[in-house]
């Protein structure tokens, strides 16, 4: 187990790399973030070859993504166009938005899994049918439309929520948001556990332990549901760097100053450092996420080993 540790960690290194590199390229070529700075009257090129100096953006890429990668080692991710550090932004940001991602992969577990196994169990009872359409529904709903609609009838039309979340931000706010972020994740994790439960009833080792006069429940957690949860595990763990870089869409509906709002400010005003310092946060909890499902997978299926 310590050795595939280690040889996992060895191996995010270059794709930690690779990707900041990515990113970094493709952020640089979205335009000119002194233009974005100066706003809609053009800077004189006097003030504008002041800020590309202050900014370091006078020297070639490569360089700046060195001196970029140098600094984010000693823990400094740069200064925003605003003056203020990255480091500010994320520390206000990052809690908001990880108690929403909580808030979201709750739904996915408890919904989502809840509903696998029942549809799984029932396979081609209407219950299942229901279950498939609904999905099918929600599947097909782009998110937007869904936090509008929620935001409308909720928030502004029944009163039960509020329509804005305060920049708090607690938890008993982010559950309609965090629902509806999970929303399309919920259905998927549905599915899933729903096709892995039909397949693995049938296996043998699922008959024997019937056949040995276990209790159903016992059958169905200790037995059948463990193995089953192997190829969901996969996709939550997957989900969560997807839910936190994600959730641009809902933070913008609801007013919740997290992760994707400040994305969206750093892309709409080309915030070169903002936009990388946030991503590169990303990337490491999206790498770290993955090491945990595999390590998770010994757990739930003792016939797995790591050499």
């Amino acid at each position: 187990m310590g050795r595939y540790v280690i040889r996992r960690l060895l191996q995010m290194i270059p794709v930690f790399f690779g990707a900041t590199l990515l990113i970094f390229l493709m952020v640089n070529v979205m335009g000119d973030p002194i233009a974005g700075l100066c706003g809609d009257r053009a800077c004189d090129p006097a003030t504008a070859a002041q800020l590309r100096k202050e900014f370091g953006l006078d020297k070639p890429v490569w360089q700046q993504y060195l001196t970029y990668m140098g600094n984010v080692f000693t823990g400094d991710f740069g200064t925003a166009f605003n003056g203020q550090p990255v480091t500010e932004l994320m520390a206000s940001a990052f809690p908001v938005t990880i108690r929403l991602t909580i808030v979201a992969i709750l739904f996915e577990i408890v919904i989502g899994i809840s509903l696998g196994v029942l549809t799984g169990l029932k396979r081609g009872r209407p219950v299942d049918t229901g279950v498939l359409l609904l999905t099918l529904v929600v599947l097909s709903i782009p998110t937007f439309v869904t936090a509008l609609l929620a935001q409308l009838l909720l928030g502004v039309k029944w009163g039960w929520i509020e329509p804005a979340v305060s920049p708090e931000a607690t938890f008993d706010e982010l559950i309609v948001p965090g629902l509806v972020l999970a929303s399309v994740s919920l259905a998927y994790v549905t599915r899933l556990t729903r096709t892995s439960i039909a397949e693995n009833k049938r296996a043998d080792y699922v008959r024997t332990a019937v056949a040995k006069g276990l209790p159903r429940r016992r059958v169905i957690s200790r037995h059948l549901l463990r193995n089953s949860l192997i190829p969901v595990v996969t996709f939550i763990g997957a989900d969560i760097g997807a839910l936190m870089g994600g959730a641009i869409v809902t933070e913008r509906i609801f007013n919740i100053h997290g992760v994707g709002y400040q994305l969206y400010q750093g892309i709409v005003r080309q915030n070169t450092q903002t936009v990388v310092g946030f991503v590169t946060i990303l990337v490491l909890i999206f790498l770290l996420a993955n090491l945990l499902v595999d390590l998770l997978y010994a757990v739930l299926d003792p016939r797995i080993r790591y050499a």
